[in-house]
């Protein structure tokens, strides 16, 4: 799932806190709820996950989401904008506190994150622009395909994804590119494939509700078969502090179950994600 992202202005409050990674060897709850602060990392370019509206302001569903769990634990939200590359690279030196963008809580992730809660429920498919001659995903074997950069699609893309999340499925790859071509979010891929087929990419592998997204901002795009596998997606903080995450847990059951998550899913996408399908 996605993503470049750019500082953000103080009206979406951003904030770098001068912090170190010290916070996160138990004490990340005590900092939050000391500062009255969580800080979030999310997207500005995610589409409905979260993204700058025309005023210059963060929202989207991660956004809310946010905000809830900010809500549950008595204090403020302030939000920052770092690279996908950097947020799983784990490297977060108290930068920011919990990681938003859906990541699909792998065993190798596990090293470096606690998955405290799962929010999300996706589907990954191949897209191709509307002018393209494949009718079916073995067309694409031998052709350009365009991924962001340390997704589970980037992975697919190279026959190097191992299913190894809680309820996985065994992967089946069912084409194999002749060359990938890596981007720091989804939207710039499109950008690319909406010149035409084969003019810089055949294809890209991202999950359906950002290329619905962008199919309904008017991209000359369509879904090319069936989903290529899914996958949860979570809220990722560092390991270190079990009661931290085990109130991020706690605020993810509480939407749950009053129905909060599911609205709040429709609200953006439509569609209920909220639950395996």
């Amino acid at each position: 799932m996605s993503r470049l992202m750019t500082a953000v202005a103080a009206s979406v409050g951003v904030a770098i806190l001068a912090t170190t990674s010290a916070t996160n060897a138990g004490r990340l709850l005590d900092k939050v709820l000391k500062s009255k602060t969580l800080t979030v990392a999310v997207g500005t370019d995610w589409g409905p996950v979260s993204h700058l509206n025309e005023k210059h302001e963060l929202e989207g569903y991660d956004v809310d989401i946010a905000k809830h769990i900010a809500k549950s634990l008595g204090v403020e939200v302030k939000f920052f904008t770092p690279g996908w590359d950097i947020i799983t690279a784990g490297k977060w030196e108290g930068r920011w506190d919990i990681a938003m963008g859906q990541m699909t809580p792998t065993a190798a992730r596990a090293e470096k994150f606690d998955f405290p809660a799962i929010y999300f429920y996706e589907q990954v498919f191949a897209v191709v622009q509307n002018g393209s001659k494949a009718t079916k995903l073995a067309d694409l074997d031998g052709k350009t395909v365009g991924v962001t950069a340390n997704t589970t699609y980037e992975a697919y893309a190279n026959h190097a994804l191992t299913a190894d999340w809680k309820g996985s499925s065994p992967v089946t790859y069912q084409f194999e590119p002749g060359a990938v071509k890596t981007y720091a979010s989804t939207n710039v891929a499109f950008d690319d494939l909406r010149l035409g087929d084969g003019v810089r990419l055949n294809a890209v592998i991202t999950d359906g509700t950002s290329a619905n997204n962008a199919i309904g901002a008017g991209y000359p795009i369509k879904l090319l078969g069936d989903p290529l596998y899914a996958a949860p997606g979570a809220i990722a903080v560092l390991h270190g502090d079990k009661e931290f995450s085990g109130k991020i847990a706690a605020a993810i059951q509480k939407m749950k179950e009053n129905g909060t998550l599911s609205k709040l899913s429709l609200k953006w996408y439509g569609v209920d994600y909220t639950t395996e399908k």
